[in-house]
């Protein structure tokens, strides 16, 4: 039986390294890690309860959702933006959390890694990220952290999947979240 892990990637550009992080964890996986890339994020409204009602549930957010609940871990891929997690990210966060009492990722395994351009790779952005996926319900993997600082340089021409220590991070990442998700882990 092999893990699932829903990884959502928090910038919307096509060609943005924490994407192609995305990518390459894909390809890091083990043959027990099956890793599902969440391609809507960017179609979910930003939260509001009074459309969050049942029937009335917008269909990305369903999708989110649903998607959530079919997986046994989950990886979020976060850039930073004005020293922060992107919006997308922290609405998908918002949405899996209710409604209040049912998260679709309560107790549900989570890590944080990412890529920025500063020197620090967006540990603040990260930071916040685990927090509120912490206060969302969700078991945040403080073990499974990745920040990778300078990417514009580190990445400008080569693709992550091309960079040895990357893969090899990753690969422990997702061993490690993996490993989280079994049950004497709980």
């Amino acid at each position: 039986m092999s893990t699932k892990v829903l990884t959502l990637v928090g910038s919307l550009r096509a060609g943005s390294v924490n994407r192609q992080l995305a990518e390459t964890a894909v390809l890091a996986a083990g043959d027990d890690v099956e890793i599902a890339i969440f391609d809507g994020i960017g179609h979910i409204p930003f939260y509001n309860e009074d459309i969050d009602v049942e029937g009335s549930v917008p269909e990305a957010a369903a999708d989110l959702r649903a998607a959530a609940a079919s997986s046994d871990a989950i990886l979020l891929v976060c850039p930073e933006y004005n020293g922060t997690m992107p919006a997308v990210l922290k609405n998908a966060i918002d949405w899996l959390s209710r409604p209040f009492g049912t998260s679709a990722i309560s107790g549900t395994p989570a890590a944080v890694i990412g890529s920025a351009f500063g020197q620090f790779g967006g540990v603040w952005a990260h930071d916040d990220a685990r927090k509120s996926l912490g206060i969302a319900g969700a078991r945040v993997v403080e073990d499974a952290r990745l920040s990778i600082g300078g990417s514009v340089t580190r990445f400008a021409e080569i693709h992550p999947k091309d960079d040895d220590e990357i893969m090899g991070q990753l690969r422990d990442i997702i061993s490690t979240l993996a490993e989280e998700t079994a049950p004497s882990a709980a």
